[in-house]
C-alpha cells in the first residue's frame, strides 16, 4: 500500500543544478517524487533526470507538458523515457488514442500523464480565451471533457486541480492516475495566491487524487523535511 509521503510531489523549481540537489539532498525519501519542470530542465538537461534518480530512493515526475503534432510528441516521449522518469506530461489536444502507440515502446517504469486545465487558470481567463460559457462557467464540465479526451488518446493518468478530483474520479473510474498541483496545506493558505483553484491535501485525496503536488509550503519551510512530514499527516487523515 502507498505510504502518505510517497503521494507527495515536490517540484523543484529552481533555476539551476546546485540549487535543485541541495533540495533533493534535503527532500529524498521524506517525498514520493521530484518534479522537474521546463526550467531546470532546459537549464540543465537530461543529466538532472540521472542525477536525481541515482541520488536516492525518490523518483522523477517530468513536467515537460508536450504540446505539439503526434509525430513529434511520439518521438519525445521515446526519448524522455530513456531518462526513467515516473511520470511524463503532455498535452493531448488530439485525441483518438494517439499515444497508444508508443506506449508500448517507452520505459516500462513511466507513465503518461495528460494536462487537463492549469491550476493557474480560472474563469475570467477561459472568458478570454473565447470558450463556450457552458465551460466558462462549469469548470469541472470542461475539465472532466479534457480528462476523457486523454484518456482516449492513451494517457496513464491525468493532471488536475483538486477541486475537479472526484468529478473526475467518477469519470474515469478507479485506474486512471489523478495528480493534483495548487495544494496548500490547511497551515499555509493565504491570500493573494497565484494559483486560483487551491485544496488542502486532506481535501485532494479525499476527492480522489493519487497524487499532490506541494511546493512552497515546503521549499520556503526552515524545515523542508518536517514540512513534508506535516503534509503526509494530513493526507493521512483522510483515511
Amino acid at each position: 500500500m502507498i505510504q502518505p509521503k510517497d503521494r507527495i510531489i515536490f517540484p523543484l523549481d529552481v533555476p539551476d543544478y546546485r540549487s535543485a540537489m541541495s533540495l533533493v539532498q534535503k527532500l529524498n525519501g521524506h517525498v514520493g517524487l521530484f518534479k522537474v519542470g521546463l526550467e531546470l530542465f532546459i537549464a540543465e538537461g537530461p543529466r538532472i533526470v540521472d542525477e536525481i534518480n541515482n541520488s536516492g530512493d525518490t523518483g522523477v515526475f517530468l513536467d515537460l507538458k508536450l504540446h505539439d503534432i503526434p509525430a513529434t510528441i511520439s518521438r519525445a516521449l521515446r526519448c524522455a523515457s530513456r531518462l526513467r522518469p515516473a511520470f511524463v506530461t503532455v498535452h493531448c489536444d488530439q485525441g483518438e488514442a494517439f499515444l497508444e502507440p508508443v506506449a508500448e515502446e517507452i520505459h516500462p517504469g513511466t507513465r503518461i500523464l495528460g494536462i487537463t486545465l492549469l491550476t493557474s487558470i480560472g474563469e475570467r481567463h477561459l472568458e478570454k480565451m473565447g470558450l463556450l460559457r457552458e465551460y466558462v462557467k462549469n469548470i469541472p464540465l470542461l475539465v472532466v471533457r479534457r480528462g476523457l479526451v486523454a484518456k482516449e488518446a492513451g494517457c496513464d493518468g491525468v493532471v488536475c486541480s483538486g477541486l475537479e478530483a472526484a468529478a473526475l474520479r467518477e469519470a474515469l473510474g478507479p485506474d486512471m492516475i489523478i495528480v493534483t498541483p495548487g495544494i496548500r496545506p490547511s497551515w499555509t493558505i493565504v491570500d493573494g495566491d497565484d494559483q486560483e483553484r487551491i485544496v488542502t491535501p486532506r481535501r485532494a485525496v479525499e476527492n480522489g487524487a493519487d497524487y499532490i503536488v506541494v511546493g512552497r509550503p515546503i521549499r520556503d519551510s526552515d524545515n523542508p523535511a518536517e514540512a513534508a512530514f506535516r503534509v503526509a499527516e494530513e493526507i493521512a487523515s483522510a483515511g
